[in-house]
């Protein structure tokens, strides 16, 4: 086939869109500015680097997430395969080893003979002749490229502020105060480690939460932060308890030490399938470096914690979706001169890593589609991703902020189901026969 896609962003959704291109015969340009022109949290010149946490998040079928994971899988995602090649054991989550997984990603994408992977920065997508683009430049879009889509789209792009938790080695951690275990499995080894707080080191550890340093100096408004990854000091403003309640938890745990529910705990989650370094669940942050290096090591277990990386803040742009983008994921086509653009991952305005994954492939499925005079059926809106896509880009929605897949987007039951737990496997179970008929769909067309 003498088609070819030039792909911007070598990230989760940019990648995923290149291997599904390739595996069709079309020819990908794609374009990654690192290491040439860097971020303030990217560390590695690999495809897929994932900058915060290691987890994709719950793999039970009866959930939204393990609903997008099932999806990814029937429709052949090549990013989920090398996710679950580099698991790392997290209880009911799928976490991968960040750094077998971005290499893994590597090694696929500069593999294929039909990828064209350039270390290169896009500042005007026009100027590279291609018969479609995918814009898939991610959370951190360069301030060139930004400037370009607000010319383009004829709008300011939105922003806000993403953040990153702190890994510690695992080395630095006091074992005699750290004990393993997850939620409510008390007789298994467990996927975490916890760090029991007692009243008085909590209210302690709070305090001086609140009274720390950040790197940027004021207090955000709700509408600034994606809610998932509130920073704990922002937590910590809503109330005194409210991390206790909320990332500090302590259901579902017993301290060995002393046969009790701790007054508050924090999780830690390994970072690679060695164990040697692990991520402090749910501690974005926005506090200078110093100030995490005293502040957390307050934490009980983490007096002498070693900071593998500091915990960061960052700016994540993205696109007003309802407006700009079709349900195919393209650009409205009068603000593009022609051209035939497409916008993946988290500049689309999903938020997640999976959610990136699958808006690369489905924006590869509709570029494939198109290029080759094919009809794409539209992706069921009973399913987690077709739920998704069809409120980002529903010109109905208002204020759209970035968003996880989740039942609340999803249509509703024909019956009401009072229990919960039944209602979500009513969900799932209706997902997944509407993606069995999507995926037999696509394959008669010859498009999977």
């Amino acid at each position: 086939m003498e088609k070819t896609v030039n792909i911007i962003g070598a990230g989760l959704a940019g990648s995923e869109a290149a291997l599904q291109l390739a595996s069709r015969g079309v020819r990908v340009r794609l374009m990654e500015m690192r290491p040439a022109t860097s971020t303030p949290v990217h560390h590695t010149d690999e495809c897929a680097e994932l900058v915060c946490s290691n987890s994709f998040k719950s793999t039970k079928p009866e959930s939204a997430a393990g609903m997008l994971k099932a999806e990814l899988s029937s429709l052949g995602s090549r990013l989920i395969d090398a996710a679950w090649e580099n698991k790392v054991d997290a209880g009911g989550a799928l976490a991968v080893d960040r750094d077998g997984f971005s290499r893994r990603v590597t090694e696929l994408v500069r593999g294929n003979e039909l990828i064209d992977y350039r270390v290169e920065e896009v500042t005007d997508p026009f100027a590279y002749e291609a018969d479609a683009t995918i814009i898939a430049s991610g959370p951190l879009t360069s301030d060139a490229l930004a400037a370009w889509l607000a010319r383009t789209t004829g709008e300011e792009s939105l922003a806000f502020f993403d953040a990153a938790a702190p890994i510690v080695a695992a080395d630095s951690l006091d074992m005699d105060v750290l004990f393993r275990q997850s939620r409510y499995e008390q007789d298994a080894p467990g996927d975490y480690l916890n760090a029991p707080f007692s009243k008085e080191s909590y209210d302690a550890f709070i305090e001086e939460l609140l009274a720390a340093q950040r790197v940027i100096a004021k207090d955000f408004e709700t509408k600034d932060l994606f809610q998932a990854c509130q920073p704990i000091e922002e937590i910590a403003r809503k109330g005194h308890d409210a991390p206790r309640f909320g990332t500090c938890k302590p259901v579902g745990l017993v301290d060995p030490a002393t046969g009790r529910r701790p007054w508050a705990a924090v999780q830690l989650r390994a970072e690679n399938a060695e164990r040697t370094a692990y991520n402090l669940v749910g501690f974005q942050t926005n506090l200078t470096f110093p100030e995490q290096r005293r502040v957390f090591r307050m934490i009980p277990g983490l007096e002498n914690a070693e900071f593998a990386r500091y915990g960061v803040m960052h700016r994540n742009t993205f696109i007003d979706a309802p407006r700009l983008l079709g349900r195919d994921m393209r650009l409205a086509p009068e603000r593009c001169a022609g051209h035939d653009v497409y916008i993946a991952g988290q500049l689309s305005g999903t938020e997640g890593y999976c959610e990136a994954i699958m808006s690369g492939l489905v924006a590869a499925l509709n570029a494939f589609a198109r290029l080759t005079a094919r009809e794409l059926p539209r992706l069921p809106r009973e399913t987690a991703f077709g739920a998704l896509l069809d409120y980002a880009t529903d010109p109905a929605t208002q204020g759209y902020q970035p968003m996880h897949v989740n039942f609340g987007i999803m249509p509703p039951l024909p019956e009401r189901v009072r229990n919960k737990q039944q209602r979500y496997a009513a969900y799932a179970a209706r997902g997944f026969a509407a993606m069995e008929g999507y995926v037999a769909d696509l394959r008669v067309r010859g498009i999977l």
